[in-house]
């Protein structure tokens, strides 16, 4: 039985056993490989890093998609950047009240074998009628695009190749431009003890572009080294304080396997050791 390595860390990283390879290739943007590994089942690689896994991917999909959604109350356009292997998109779609998701994905290939490989990360949500799919540019879309969201969720890789833009200074004022008023724009910000300078950038990031903003945490078993933090930015402060009784309103009809109501307030209470990042800016 072979192994694959990750490359994220220099010094430290973590080794899964691969007992079949169902696709690799060097796709125009990037090295896509899709393995089976016997504990966490289908594994997706991106450029030598895990991306996700069949077995844990639903602890990141739910609580970047399910946060911003039922915080908000009432998200009827919700843009994902990213997000090819469609998890996110399929937690975005158990809302029946978001009208239209629009996702822009810079590589088609990840989609592709994302629904072959893949197909219990979408469970169908391509074909979902709701959406508008776009192959392109993430930070070029929100440059450009005339269109405006409730929620953006911005389901990124580690800022490494095509992922380093869309953690920008130029990147999140894009995203801001294409909110509604009262919008939210969640982010994904890698494992915060080993890869702090991603929280701090973004909260630079955030502290100049809007009125309130926060982190909350995870712990997904994939994403080696603690807990990962993701960022929630708004210029509408209710956004943050809604209560558990409305969150536990607006879920009813959301099937999940780790969001709760109470897990959407409980994530926002960080170590110190995040605070102290965030407090010494």
């Amino acid at each position: 039985m072979s192994a694959f390595k990750e490359t994220l860390y220099e010094g430290y990283g973590q080794e899964l056993a691969v007992e079949e390879i169902y696709f690799e290739h060097r796709t125009d943007h990037q090295h896509l490989v899709i393995f089976r590994n016997p504990v966490f089942g289908r594994v997706m690689a991106l450029d030598g890093i895990v991306q996700t896994t069949e077995r844990d991917e639903f602890i990141y999909h739910e609580m970047l998609a399910h946060v911003p959604i039922l915080a908000h109350g009432a998200a009827a356009e919700v843009l994902i950047v990213g997000g090819g292997d469609g998890g996110m998109l399929r937690e975005v779609s158990k809302h029946a009240g978001v009208r239209a998701v629009t996702q822009v994905e810079i590589d088609a290939s990840v989609i592709e074998m994302s629904r072959e490989y893949l197909p219990q990360h979408s469970a169908g949500a391509f074909d979902d009628p709701r959406l508008n799919l776009v192959i392109a540019d993430g930070y070029a879309f929100v440059r450009d695009t005339e269109a405006r969201f409730d929620v953006i969720i911005v389901d990124s890789t580690d800022p490494i190749g095509p992922g380093e833009q869309l953690f920008t200074r130029d990147f999140h004022a894009a995203c801001k431009r294409c909110l509604r008023p009262g919008g939210i724009v969640v982010t994904q910000n890698g494992v915060v003890f080993l890869q702090t300078d991603e929280l701090r950038e973004t909260a630079v990031n955030f502290a100049a572009l809007y009125a309130d903003w926060h982190f909350y945490a995870a712990a997904v078993p994939t994403y080696v080294g603690g807990l990962m933090v993701f960022g929630f930015a708004t210029d509408e402060p209710a956004h943050h304080r809604v209560t558990v009784s409305t969150l536990e309103e607006r879920a009813t009809a959301i099937a999940t396997r780790y969001y709760t109501p109470d897990i959407h307030k409980a994530a926002f209470a960080l170590p110190r050791y995040v605070q102290d990042v965030l407090r010494d800016l």
